[in-house]
């Protein structure tokens, strides 16, 4: 029965009831009430809730709470100040009604009597009002920010499906290319690539279900990746992998590894004549996650595309994930090597 009771009411009751309490109390201090006093108090009591839920009723059909912040304090002034003089006139009515006449104003003409009667309401009114508009503001402001993180959650959810579903179908174009570049060459190696390229569609749809993989299950997607590119390169990729054991547990978003990788070699080892070298490397350093990338050639191999999928769907990602707390670079080192480089926070996305 209570659970059906709005919050609303609630607040009415209470307040009211609280109001009643204190009069009754500041009366036992001063003097002895009579039966007319509790039967004024009584009905005054019942006029102000009633009166307050009228003046309610008025704010949701001026559609006060949707104006601005200065037309509502006029609204709530303006509505106070009206009520308060209908409480004054109703209550001053009823009580000459019940005959309750206190010495106390014996010596005021009536409409003396209905201005104190309004002058006293308009505080109680004031407080009411004053908790009504704070409560709403404060809900509204609530309900906004809670509105405001579930659209940054939900463009952020479309942002990363949005990548994702951007890099499956670059990665199968490139995959498909080196196919196409066997096909008559080698039927034989070309039907072994399509079986790498089977087993890396297959893992990469399952590792879109996830935020992130663990990274030894992004090297088993890179190592089918490597094995395809090697048909089509032969002797002209080498690759090497240096993995710290206990980096294979860490969390990556899922193919963010491959697309470095199927960078290095669409801009580095495809680009020279003799090929070239892809080196993996995987370890902590200072409490944070380092994965790098390097690849023979020159930085000037990306001028082409400064703002190139790979490295852009990258720093998104990361962006997106890990709220700033982990970055992405790329260089030229000293040894005619590009590095590509992913720091991040260790374990679970921050």
């Amino acid at each position: 029965m209570f659970k059906r009771i709005s919050m609303y009411w609630w607040f009415q009751i209470i307040g009211w009831s609280m109001n009643i309490a204190m009069s009754i109390f500041f009366v036992y201090t001063f003097g002895k009430p009579d039966n007319q006093y509790f039967l004024s108090l009584s009905l005054t009591c019942l006029v102000g809730l009633l009166l307050t839920h009228v003046m309610r009723y008025c704010i949701f059909v001026l559609k006060v709470l949707e104006k601005t912040i200065k037309t509502q304090i006029a609204f709530f002034i303006g509505l106070t100040i009206v009520f308060a003089i209908l409480f004054g006139f109703i209550s001053e009515g009823m009580d000459y009604l019940i005959n309750y006449n206190p010495e106390r104003l014996q010596r005021f003409s009536r409409l003396e009597k209905i201005f104190l009667g309004s002058f006293n309401a308009f505080w109680i009114l004031l407080i009411w009002n004053l908790i009504y508009f704070i409560y709403h503001y404060v809900e509204s402001n609530r309900r906004q920010q809670l509105d405001t993180l579930r659209l940054q959650a939900t463009v952020k959810d479309l942002e990363l499906k949005t990548i994702k579903s951007h890099i499956n179908p670059h990665f199968i174009f490139n995959a498909l290319n080196s196919i196409r570049a066997l096909v008559d060459e080698n039927p034989q190696r070309a039907r072994a690539a399509i079986t790498e390229l089977s087993n890396i569609l297959r893992s990469s749809m399952q590792a879109e279900k996830l935020e992130t993989v663990p990274l030894r299950q992004e090297l088993d997607i890179v190592r089918d990746y490597l094995a395809l590119e090697h048909m089509r390169f032969e002797e002209r990729l080498k690759i090497e992998m240096d993995i710290d054991p206990d980096t294979l547990q860490q969390p990556i978003p899922p193919m963010m590894l491959q697309t470095l990788v199927e960078n290095a070699i669409k801009h580095g080892i495809s680009k020279q004549i003799n090929g070239g070298l892809i080196r993996i490397i995987s370890g902590f350093n200072q409490q944070q996650y380092e994965l790098k990338v390097l690849n023979s050639g020159k930085l000037n191999g990306y001028a082409g595309e400064p703002n190139g999928f790979g490295i852009k769907s990258t720093q998104d990602r990361l962006n997106l994930l890990y709220q700033g707390k982990a970055r992405f670079s790329i260089r030229e080192t000293p040894d005619h090597m590009v590095e590509s480089l992913i720091i991040m926070p260790i374990g679970n996305i921050m």
